[in-house]
């Protein structure tokens, strides 16, 4: 069975994973961006042990084809995801890294319980 640090940062990398996966070719533009980020935010809050999630694109990586949308990549993408499982926290970041759409745990840590007064 795993601790709930490893529980935290499995659901951070699942999370970041399935997000990337599920987004990646969507057509976009500089004007719907907001819209795609809070829609991705929206998606991935819902789901089991996500904290928080804030979604950025770079929209200067956002260059129409000719016919006047641009496609996701996964350099577009940064992206910071908290989870929780029990006491345990990971925050894990997608974000791109010398060309490369890179995921990484930035911290995990586990609070102690407090008591009842």
């Amino acid at each position: 069975m795993q601790n709930k640090r490893e529980q935290a940062v499995f659901e951070a990398g699942i999370k970041l994973g399935a997000l990337y996966h599920q987004w990646v070719g969507t057509p976009i533009s500089q004007e719907s961006a907001a819209g795609v980020e809070r829609a991705m935010e929206k998606s991935v809050i819902l789901q089991p042990c996500v904290e928080k999630i804030t979604v950025h694109l770079d929209r200067n990586l956002m260059l129409p084809n000719r016919f006047g949308y641009s496609e996701l990549s996964g350099l577009m993408f940064d992206v910071e995801i908290v989870t929780r499982a029990g006491f345990a926290y990971c925050r894990a970041r997608l974000s791109p890294d010398q060309g490369y759409p890179f995921m990484q745990v930035v911290e995990c840590r586990e609070i102690e319980h407090l008591p009842h007064h």
